[in-house]
């Protein structure tokens, strides 16, 4: 039996038109999350846009879902970000076509009451179409954010 093999091979480049566009998106979305401005950060969102992986969970949220986790979170905690990273890319001919913008940073964040910081290494995968950013993935480390509260990691009996 013959069998034909036909790949698909996605095309990416770093260099698109909407580049410089796209990324000011995003920096955009992030400036706003330092100075604690949640309104401008949804306002970087399609209305239908989704994200994904905050609450550390699988979870998704609306932009209004959003703005309800990050008007919390704002109101808790002071969010510094350092050693930030953006890369565009434009993914075509595959299942994830479209214009990204990848970043990675490091978020402390201040508690507002207590003076205690917890020091979230992140990334993120947010695509952008027509100057709105229509997805958005995070992903951090969820395990230092529980150590810095008080949970332990125990290790399975033997």
């Amino acid at each position: 039996m013959l069998t034909t093999l036909v790949a698909l091979a996605q095309e990416v480049t770093l260099e698109f038109q909407n580049a410089a566009t796209a990324l000011e998106v995003v920096q955009k979305y992030t400036k706003a999350l330092q100075a604690g401005d949640v309104a401008t950060m949804n306002a970087q969102f399609a209305s239908n846009a989704m994200i994904y992986g905050l609450g550390g969970g699988l979870d998704s949220l609306t932009v209004a879902q959003h703005k309800e986790y990050y008007t919390t979170s704002t109101n808790t905690y002071k969010h510094s970000l350092s050693q930030e990273l953006y890369l565009p890319v434009k993914v075509t001919n595959n299942w994830n076509e479209g214009e990204w913008i990848l970043t990675w940073g490091t978020n402390t964040l201040t508690n507002k009451a207590t003076g205690k910081t917890i020091v979230v290494p992140y990334h993120t995968a947010g695509r952008v179409m027509n100057g709105k950013i229509v997805f958005l993935r995070y992903w951090y480390d969820m395990l230092n954010i529980l150590e810095t509260q008080g949970f332990k990691v125990t290790p399975p009996a033997k």
